[in-house]
């Protein structure tokens, strides 16, 4: 069976459960239908440029209008859900093909030529609209425009993946895996960072705008930044370390992949053997049921002892973790929800009335605090990085003996090590999307 059958063959159940979960939210907040908009292209300021379009989350989650400005979906309880599909008459633009049936059949199809056309299905005093297009600001009222409750009930629902979206995602997963695998050769021969990122880029099909978020493409010290953005032309005179943030889209569906690598033997290359290992086991209790907080935490105390095995550090992990050592090394989260959105959605709340459910004391980044479930797909990202204005304001104001300074200026040009995995919950043992997308390509 062809990846594009075995993803499309769950498409049908898929959007009966969406429907389902929309009609149970527009129920309990008091709506009679909602009107979801893709958004419009936003001009750059004094030029008829336009920035690249990402379409509306809440649409995509129905169907893969992923370049389809101005559509614009009615779901009413009991109905079809009624498609506005914008199909401008356009010379300047290639307009949008036809819809193709493996999606469209399930939908009550409207070609419009009129941005605007759905405006018509406005007049409703109970409809919700959902979007950000700025048509929607000057027609509706505050209280119909994205209501948070109904927002929040269909963000916990989407926590919880289908068949579908986990065809997508493991896609995906297979994409990024590939594209990965492609870089880290292309990192081997010498080249820069612009060329890695163009060689991912040509192996995976995708253009920049397709991707789920920027490539992070590091070479050296590079690696430290955590969300380096510059991709260098010029390949540096000498390589000691890559790391490689990157991701694919399916459907909408992103992969979330991380992975370093030293050019060389050395400690470097040891303690990514050993973060990998650590990495690998906090993935196996990805279970339902595990409090992720509990999960960051533990990466935290596992981390401290990298540091201290590896003699970066002169406390124990327990000391290092309780002063706040470990954060010097490794500031972010553990990780997030992975979906539509690469930082997907209800990371952080527990209700439809939006309830924080609180991050640990003295870990402000992290996104994600829930109790995992079943159909739960999520990133497994620990980090251990030799960041300069940590390490300085460490200096200036902790415990200057706790850090081995000589390892640290030792390290430093290394940047840092990532290693993250995208992973499913099940009833079960989790499954590892990502490590099953690389061993595949291995096979």
């Amino acid at each position: 069976m062809g990846v594009h059958k075995t993803i499309t063959q769950g498409y049908k159940s898929h959007v009966r459960q969406v429907q389902h979960h929309w009609e149970n939210a527009l129920a309990a907040e008091g709506f009679d239908a909602v009107l979801i908009h893709a958004g419009s292209k936003v001009v750059s300021f004094l030029d008829d440029y336009e920035y690249p379009f990402r379409c509306n989350p809440q649409l995509l989650w129905w169907l893969p209008l992923t370049h389809h400005h101005d559509s614009a979906l009615l779901v009413r309880p009991g109905r079809r859900p009624k498609l506005m599909y914008f199909q401008p008459d356009d010379y300047w633009h290639l307009p949008p093909a036809d819809p193709e049936s493996w999606w469209a059949d399930e939908f009550e199809v409207v070609p419009v030529r009129d941005a605007n056309a759905w405006q018509q299905e406005s007049s409703g005093a109970h409809t919700a609209f959902v979007g950000d297009a700025p048509a929607l600001v000057s027609l509706v009222d505050a209280s119909r425009l994205n209501p948070p409750r109904l927002l929040n009930r269909v963000h916990l629902a989407r926590t919880r993946k289908t068949e579908y979206e986990i065809a997508c995602i493991s896609e995906a997963a297979r994409l990024g895996a590939l594209g990965h695998t492609v870089a880290e050769r292309a990192f081997r021969q010498g080249l820069s960072e612009y060329d890695i990122h163009q060689q991912y880029c040509m192996s995976i099909q995708l253009v920049d705008a397709e991707l789920p978020y920027g490539n992070i493409i590091a070479l050296n010290e590079h690696g430290a930044v955590l969300h380096y953005q510059t991709q260098q032309q010029q390949a540096p005179a000498e390589f000691h370390s890559f790391l490689i943030d990157a991701g694919a889209t399916v459907h909408a569906y992103a992969s979330d992949i991380t992975r370093t690598y030293a050019a060389g033997p050395g400690d470097f290359a040891d303690m990514i053997v050993a973060m990998d290992e650590m990495q690998r086991a906090v993935c196996a209790d990805v279970v339902m049921g595990m409090d992720y907080r509990k999960l960051h935490l533990r990466a935290h105390l596992d981390i401290a002892g990298i540091l201290h095995e590896f003699g970066v550090i002169n406390q124990s992990p327990e000391a290092a973790v309780e002063s706040g050592l470990s954060s010097v090394f490794y500031p972010h989260g553990l990780g997030h929800f992975l979906g539509l959105q690469t930082h997907d959605v209800a990371g952080l709340i527990a209700d439809a009335d939006g309830t924080p459910i609180p991050r640990p004391d003295g870990h402000p980044f992290l996104r994600l605090t829930r109790d995992l479930e079943p159909g739960n797909v999520l990133t497994i990202e620990p980090g251990l990085y030799f960041i300069e204005p940590l390490l300085r304001q460490w200096r200036e104001s902790g415990d200057v003996s706790a850090i081995n300074w000589d390892r640290v200026d030792a390290l430093t040009p290394n940047g840092g090590i990532r290693i993250e995995d995208n992973i499913l919950v099940t009833g079960a043992a989790p499954r590892n999307l990502t490590r099953d997308a690389f061993a595949d390509l291995s096979q």
